[in-house]
């Protein structure tokens, strides 16, 4: 096992691939130190909150989970990944009590500002391991400006199901109490399809499946849709549209701290034009430069990741939306996978950046109509 110690030590030890087609390459993963812990978050009844057409406040909570926590921990690099209507991570012993604070306090904030319920957990490696399972981190770089974390061993799985029988439940905070939200924002409008359809995609392996055979399907489905531009990658090459006063403000206000959210709105309402005026006018100010920081954004949109399983959401024609569909279908009936498509007429992002003079902001992608949360609905509807 790799040794104990900080998020430094262990994950920014973890050497960072590039190509996602190798994603499944086992030497690319490596074991959680012994002692650390898993935290997993998602919403109760998020499918009831698709339904209402709330995809952004869905998504919104699921960021802020990543947010408050790298917010708690100094913005010491951990391991994470975005699954839309929540998130998992996985931190050392000495920023456990933090995730925990951080963890509460924004199942708090979820339930008081977006109205909401989030379930929080922080699951022991040891009790993952005691089912036979692991959590296994690799580190994928889309580009030179930052890494992201990616997952295998079947433990998330785990700590997530664990989590909704309600075992190792972390409790919200008491009511009014804050998470540390600093860089978390939704300023940019919904990306629509340029290609035809916004496919969300999420592929697991089917219980009892040969596991050879599911990483010959997960690679097929990455070359399928390696054919599209990009990748499938969303994002258009100039950025996703910026308009003011932007459709997440409110969104943004609430993330404040402090004061009533009438101040926190004009405020952002001020902030978001200065934003705007600055990027709309390609200016530079000081050391940035906003044609820079628009390429960072495209370069750094999550728009695909592994976390025991394929999530993507990628902009495809009809024809390569129905090529990943057939060949799902196809390693499902043979028992290899389980798996969820989602269709929709746009993306949309959600970002998360600690400091626009870096070029490691985050920005996490998701379809606009439902996305990951209507894709795992469908999943589970296949009854596969």
């Amino acid at each position: 096992m790799a040794a104990a110690g900080g998020s430094e030590i262990f994950y920014g030890g973890i050497p960072v691939f590039r190509g996602f087609a190798r994603l499944m390459e086992p030497s690319l993963y490596s074991p959680l130190p012994d002692d650390w812990t898993i935290g997993v978050a998602d919403i109760v009844e998020s499918t009831k909150a698709i339904a209402a057409k709330r995809y952004k406040t869905v998504n919104m909570a699921g960021a802020a989970v990543i947010a408050a926590v790298t917010n708690a921990l100094g913005g010491r690099e951990f391991p994470f990944v975005f699954g839309g209507d929540g998130a998992s991570f996985a931190v050392a012993p000495a920023d456990v009590d933090a995730a925990r604070e951080a963890l509460a306090a924004t199942a708090t904030w979820v339930r008081d500002d977006l109205d909401l319920i989030m379930r929080v957990a922080l699951v022991p490696i040891d009790a993952v391991r005691a089912q036979g399972l692991d959590v296994r981190v690799a580190r994928f770089g889309p580009s030179t400006n930052l890494s992201y974390a990616m997952f295998s061993g079947g433990g998330l799985g785990f700590a997530e199901a664990a989590m909704k029988r309600g075992e190792f439940a972390v409790a919200p905070a008491p009511p009014g109490t804050q998470p540390d939200l600093s860089g978390l924002s939704c300023r940019f409008e919904e990306i629509p399809s340029a290609r035809g359809v916004i496919l969300s995609v999420l592929a697991v392996p089917a219980k009892g499946g040969d596991p050879h055979a599911f990483r010959k399907v997960i690679e097929d489905v990455i070359a399928l849709a390696g054919q599209s531009p990009d990748a499938g990658r969303p994002v258009p090459s100039g950025g996703p549209a910026l308009r003011w006063p932007p459709q997440g403000l409110d969104f943004e206000a609430r993330t404040k701290r402090g004061g009533p959210l009438f101040a926190r709105r004009v405020l952002v309402f001020v902030s978001t034009l200065w934003v705007y005026t600055v990027i709309r006018f390609g200016l530079k100010i000081g050391k940035f430069a906003a044609k820079d920081y628009m390429q960072q954004v495209v370069d750094n949109s999550d728009f695909r990741k592994y976390d025991d399983g394929l999530r993507m959401i990628l902009d495809c024609s009809e024809e390569l939306a129905q090529a990943l569909a057939e060949r799902l279908a196809q390693a499902a009936a043979n028992g290899v996978v389980r798996y969820g498509l989602h269709r929709q007429d746009a993306a949309m992002m959600t970002c998360f950046t600690p400091s626009a003079m870096r070029s490691n902001h985050v920005h996490f992608i998701d379809g606009a109509r439902g996305g990951y949360a209507s894709a795992a609905s469908a999943m589970k509807a296949m009854r596969i």
